[in-house]
């Protein structure tokens, strides 16, 4: 049977291609950590000893690379930013101080933009960490410190695409970035800080006080309340569930629609069964300081879709459901 054609390949060229690329780019990335030596400790210690920022830059391929570098050391305590060579030149080098240290990357250590750099570099009297291909080139003969990211071939059947290349100084940064980020004892709570907009952020920057229903918008119920009374409570409050309290507000426990349906499934009556015969005794509770990730957790360890919040005494100040978490983005 003829294989259907996709452009000049078929099928099983198409597979072989990519498997092949796939294998020439993880061992580019593979053989980088037998160079990994004093030279990758020297850069650690002068990006740590930096007072300043790390100015990352690049050319092409290269400068995308050194974008998300930037971007990636920025997010994970160390301050950087990224400056395009083309741009230096003609007035950007002016963001460049003396307590900066310059990281550029260049496979072939050779590119005009990022050479004609180098004296101004110099007299700036900045540390440069050159990430080149080539030990020998003019880049990393200028370098205070040499990263080698040496690749045997592109990817590219052509050998001349950046694939392979561009793959291995992106790992290479990024294990730079990694290991800064542990030499600096940067913590979850760090990273929380830096991306306030993102999931991570919003799980340890916003507690459960944030977050829960409060005051007259809280379902609650005495012991002596009927099912129905509470079936009317959850209804109006609309959250799936009613806390049960004595008069001192201390929880007795928490009524559910999952309590409900085994209550049906028992063929109770609804009307005249009291609400202590169908409840949820003992049932998991937050505290308003607790971080709406550790709700989050308790909720899925627990499978269940709410929890009651309470004081140091015990008495019922809040409640938080699964869609105040969605709502919030910590889902």
């Amino acid at each position: 049977m003829q294989q259907h054609r996709i452009g000049k390949l078929d099928a099983e060229q198409v597979r072989a291609l990519a498997r092949e690329v796939l294998t020439i780019e993880a061992e580019a990335v593979a053989r980088l950590a037998d160079r990994v030596g004093d030279e990758f400790v020297r850069a650690v210690a002068t990006c740590l000893a930096c007072r300043g920022r790390l100015v990352v830059v690049g050319m092409g391929k290269s400068g995308h690379v050194a974008s998300k570098l930037a971007a990636t050391l920025a997010s994970t305590g160390s301050p950087a930013f990224f400056v395009h060579p083309g741009e230096a030149s003609h007035g950007d080098l002016g963001m460049i101080t003396g307590d900066d240290v310059v990281i550029a990357l260049s496979n072939s250590g050779e590119t005009a933009e990022l050479v004609m750099l180098l004296p101004l570099i110099k007299r700036l009297g900045v540390p440069l960490v050159a990430l080149t291909g080539k030990a020998g080139s003019t880049l990393a003969r200028a370098a205070t410190v040499h990263l080698e990211a040496r690749i045997e071939r592109e990817a590219c059947p052509l050998n001349l695409a950046p694939t392979a290349s561009t793959t291995a100084a992106l790992a290479l940064g990024d294990a730079l970035a990694v290991v800064l980020l542990e030499a600096r004892g940067f913590t979850k709570e760090d990273f929380a800080r830096s991306h306030p907009g993102g999931s991570l952020g919003r799980r340890l920057l916003l507690s459960v006080a944030d977050l829960m229903h409060s005051g007259a918008e809280l379902p609650r119920v005495a012991p002596d309340a009927t099912l129905s009374a509470a079936l009317l409570e959850m209804t109006a409050k609309r959250l799936g569930m009613t806390a049960v309290c004595d008069a001192d507000g201390r929880v007795r426990g928490v009524f559910t629609d999952g309590d409900l349906r085994r209550a049906l499934d028992k063929g109770v009556d609804v009307r005249s069964v009291g609400i202590e015969a169908v409840m949820t005794r003992e049932p998991r509770l937050a505290r308003p300081e607790m971080l709406a990730g550790e709700a989050l957790e308790l909720m899925d360890s627990k499978r269940i879709n709410g929890l009651l919040v309470v004081d140091a005494e015990g008495r019922l100040v809040g409640a938080l459901g699964m869609h105040d978490l969605l709502r919030a983005g910590i889902v």
